[in-house]
């Protein structure tokens, strides 16, 4: 559907005609552009669009399915740009992504949102209010939907933060050491950095091309060179969120790691007191089946004390292999 239509003149809104066509025509001749927002278009209200701004068929068809890597595709007519912002989920500490496609051309702007998170609907409404920045053109726009994307990376990844912070002082308590479900816990955390990562890391390569640096930065239709030093901005911060969320990965492996090698110890500690346990049982057992065999001729077999001489003689052992497990830290 279409969510919003507006031309933009020096900077200041007005609302454009409700036909695509005219509303080009229009922004065109007074040196403005039309910024036209969809959210999850159907294939009929997309190729309302496709015909009157000329976009490229294979654009079309990424807008139209999603599901796409971050990317930045250069067309004859058009500069195709794909977003995917990250959503954190407080009540079940989980990541999910969304979709967001940037068209821009001469003097137009469509961006196609797929999923709930990043409306947006507060991007257009900053980008109002600040008409010094929309009075550059598309460019604005593309710039301005990056920088809210990549921000927002930066607040997940505070969150993220947090939570692999709880998930290490539990594998490190000194009690216990974490419960059952640690193991999968670290797993699942894993997880989500894994889609954070799939959501980021990808999109270095466009934000390098449109800040011009490196050996992929160059000329990109449509960006003025004015626009480069505030995509290098977004390229920075998006360099802060990837090096983030390595960390992060590499943090979740060792707490992983450290986690099996305490399992690990604590089954040897308890293979340990069972081994000295048995071998304390072991001792009454030998006796008592040596003095339980059916023979006739046995030393001390009819002497009175011999009952309590043998209890005797196993409690001493008893004692003394308590104690000397005790000593090596078995028990």
């Amino acid at each position: 559907m279409i969510v919003d239509c507006a031309i933009y003149r020096h900077g200041h809104r007005s609302e454009g005609p409700e036909d695509l066509s005219d509303a080009l025509d229009e922004a065109r001749a007074a040196g403005g552009f039309v910024w036209i927002g969809l959210h999850e278009p159907s294939e009929r209200e997309f190729d309302l669009v496709t015909r009157e701004f000329g976009l490229h068929p294979l654009a079309i068809e990424d807008a139209l399915k999603a599901h796409q890597r971050p990317k930045l595709e250069v067309y004859d007519d058009s500069l195709f740009l794909v977003l995917k912002p990250v959503v954190y989920e407080p009540d079940s500490d989980t990541v999910s992504t969304g979709e967001i496609m940037v068209f821009i051309g001469d003097s137009f702007v469509v961006t196609v949102r797929h999923g709930e998170g990043a409306p947006l609907a507060a991007v257009r409404h900053r980008l109002e209010e600040e008409p010094e920045m929309l009075d550059k053109g598309p460019t604005a726009v593309m710039y301005a939907v990056s920088d809210a994307v990549v921000d927002h990376y930066l607040e997940v990844a505070t969150e993220l933060q947090t939570d692999l912070d709880e998930l290490e002082a539990e594998v490190f308590q000194p009690e216990t050491g974490g419960s059952r479900n640690t193991a999968s816990r670290i797993y699942a955390f894993k997880r989500q950095v894994l889609t954070f990562r799939r959501a980021s890391g990808p999109l270095t390569v466009p934000m390098t091309r449109l800040a011009g640096v490196g050996q992929l930065g160059g000329e990109v239709p449509f960006v003025h060179d004015k626009a480069r030093p505030f995509f290098r901005d977004v390229n920075d911060h998006l360099a802060r969120v990837n090096e983030s969320v390595d960390g992060l990965d590499r943090l979740v492996s060792d707490i992983l790691s450290a986690h099996l090698a305490q399992m690990s110890v604590r089954q040897n500690d308890d293979m340990r007191k069972i081994s000295a346990w048995a071998a304390m049982a072991a001792v009454p057992t030998m006796i008592a089946g040596i003095y339980g065999m059916n023979f006739d001729h046995m030393p001390e077999l009819h002497w009175v004390w011999s009952y309590p001489a043998v209890i005797l003689l196993m409690a001493v052992l008893e004692v003394l292999l308590h104690r000397l497990f005790k000593r090596r830290g078995w028990l």
